[in-house]
């Protein structure tokens, strides 16, 4: 099974990359953008037959490794 995991900076965390793209997507004409946040994407392919023991794994994942919860949310977003 395929599990889809977002991972993002926490809203009060400042998005120094997020910025910079910002400034150069404003610098490159698209005048409306407000405001970027950056993040991170995981696609993982688990032995798992049933949704919920993998999507349990995956949340596993997360606190463990993946994600620093100290500043980071994390968001699983499928499962194939």
């Amino acid at each position: 099974m395929k599990i889809k995991i977002i991972i993002t900076l926490k809203e009060s965390v400042l998005d120094p990359q997020g910025k910079v793209v910002q400034q150069a997507l404003n610098g490159m004409g698209f005048k409306n953008v407000n405001e970027v946040r950056q993040g991170k994407f995981f696609e993982i392919n688990i032995d798992e037959k049933d949704q919920k023991k993998a999507e349990e794994k995956a949340h596993e994942m997360c606190k463990k490794l993946l994600a620093n919860l100290v500043i980071e949310d994390y968001k699983i977003i499928g499962s194939q």
